[in-house]
């Protein structure tokens, strides 16, 4: 069991996702949008934290939950065009796949109660 929080998690993505996307050449339109989703996964968690109120809360972590399904496409759209091997996809796209669960799963508890 991972006892990181999204935020932590998304955190590390979002290194190791930098770090891949540095030395990535010639595709600068695909890596720029994965980075501004993938960085923008753990900013709107991070955001939800200090929400004004239930609905808001929510609302962040939606969009944040927006964010993983838009770095999970650029991830793919990366490994189709060749740009990063399969061992990189496969291991970017679990962590993104972990965080997402986490996010599905708070929003379902936050509707709840």
């Amino acid at each position: 069991m991972n006892d990181k929080t999204i935020k932590e998690l998304a955190v590390e993505l979002t290194v190791e996702t930098t770090a891949v996307c540095d030395s990535i050449k010639g595709r600068a339109v695909f890596t720029n949008q994965l980075l501004r989703s993938c960085s923008s996964i753990g900013a709107n968690s991070h955001e939800a934290k200090y929400a004004q109120s239930k609905a808001d809360f929510i609302n962040k972590l939606e969009i944040a939950l927006k964010e993983c399904f838009e770095t999970e496409y650029w991830l793919e759209i990366l490994f189709k065009v060749n740009a990063i091997d399969k061992i990189t996809y496969d291991n970017l796209n679990k962590k993104c796949g972990t965080i997402r669960r986490m996010l599905i799963s708070s929003v379902i508890t936050a509707k709840k109660n």
